[in-house]
């Protein structure tokens, strides 16, 4: 099986153009005929495209180094050589191409709708034959153009899970649990921390046109966002999640200080995160002194922030989870219903602003102010 992987560092190289050929005709009644020397293939180029399907970096990083194909080189007769093969390389969505040396993002795939693709680098210019350089006082050009070499570059490419929904929790706080029940995901689940250690997605179906992304990242450990535990190293997968689901465990001692815990580790992370709308769950209140806990606790959530759901659920037994997902899918469509307004927003102003240049352009005219190509 093929784990997770969320970063490759590879080398990849664009084809060198075929060189140019030096031929010239020779036929029976024809013992000095001219150049006829063809041209040489383009090189293939580097592109990357989005593939849906995939999910990680693995098979990326395990190759370390991509070439496409050189061109092939002219031919008397004026035959060109052929193209070099395009190198094409999957990703998974949500992927970045950064300069391995300075680290500048070259391309982001966060927003790539469909399978978007890229043409990275491109494949050096074939060379000319000497039938190009023939002229009235060099009727016999021995010389043609080498190929232009191809480009080679180091990069880097990450991967940031792309998902509606993240799942944000200490270890065993039952994200994992919560995953599989609302989706068709089946991650590991044991009663022991740290049982999740790579990303795992699910989709929760709405109806037959919709559905909602639910990442299940691995458990955040108090100091994460300072390199502790599994938490630093995926905490960026939920940068880019629409909400937040926060999963504490009320069967826990700690579970007075866990919410502000939590917060703290994403807050210290990003301030984004913190920015995010949020549900948070109260879960195993099956356990017993678990529900008088989570009641406790959801009284001191709702004080301090009023517009945050706080449901008590057992995610075993399937109590409170009628509600959650409720809570889920509003909180969705209203992230979604934001987007389109601001979209439309945006287009406004785009259109208003041209009108007006428009305006001005029609107003200066009529005060007699002349234009060139204007009578």
């Amino acid at each position: 099986m093929i784990g997770f992987a969320d970063e490759a560092l590879i080398e990849v190289r664009s084809g060198n153009g075929g060189n140019g050929c030096v031929a010239f005709r020779r036929e029976k009644y024809i013992p000095h005929g001219g150049p006829n020397g063809g041209d040489g293939g383009k090189g293939g180029d580097v592109i990357f495209c989005v593939k849906r399907n995939l999910r990680t970096l693995a098979k990326i990083r395990h190759q370390h180094c991509f070439k496409a194909k050189n061109g092939g080189d002219g031919q008397g007769w004026n035959r060109y050589g052929a193209d070099g093969e395009d190198c094409v390389i999957p990703v998974p969505p949500g992927t970045t191409i950064r300069d391995a040396e300075t680290d500048e993002i070259i391309y982001d795939f966060s927003k790539a709708k469909g399978d978007e693709s890229f043409t990275f680098l491109k494949g050096g210019n074939g060379g000319w034959g000497n039938v190009h350089f023939k002229t009235s006082t060099n009727q016999a050009p021995r010389h043609a153009n080498p190929g232009q070499k191809g480009e080679t570059r180091f990069i880097k490419l990450e991967l940031s899970i792309m998902a509606d929904v993240g799942l944000v929790g200490f270890p065993n706080a039952g994200k994992s649990s919560l995953l599989t029940y609302f989706t068709n995901a089946r991650p590991k689940i044991a009663p022991y921390p740290f049982t999740t250690i790579i990303p795992n997605l699910g989709v929760l179906r709405i109806d037959d046109e919709s559905d909602i992304i639910i990442a299940d990242i691995p458990g955040i450990i108090e100091g994460a966002s300072e390199g502790l535990g599994l938490g630093d190293t995926f905490l960026k997968h939920i940068t880019r999640t629409a909400c937040l689901i926060f999963m504490i465990d009320c069967s826990d001692e700690n579970y007075l200080t866990a919410y502000d815990t939590l917060c703290n580790e994403l807050q210290n992370y990003s301030d984004e995160l913190m920015e995010k709308p949020r549900i948070v769950l109260l879960n195993k209140i099956d356990m017993e002194g678990a529900y008088d806990h989570a009641v406790e606790l959801a009284e001191i959530i709702r004080k301090k922030e009023p517009e945050t759901a706080v449901i008590p659920v057992s995610v075993m037994e399937g109590r409170g989870m009628k509600d959650a997902q409720h809570q889920i899918v509003n909180l969705v469509n209203e992230k979604e219903k934001r987007e389109v307004k601001e979209d439309n927003f945006a287009q406004d102003i785009s259109s208003s602003s041209s009108f007006m240049n428009s305006r001005a352009y029609i107003d200066d005219d009529e005060e007699g102010i002349q234009y060139p190509g204007s009578e």
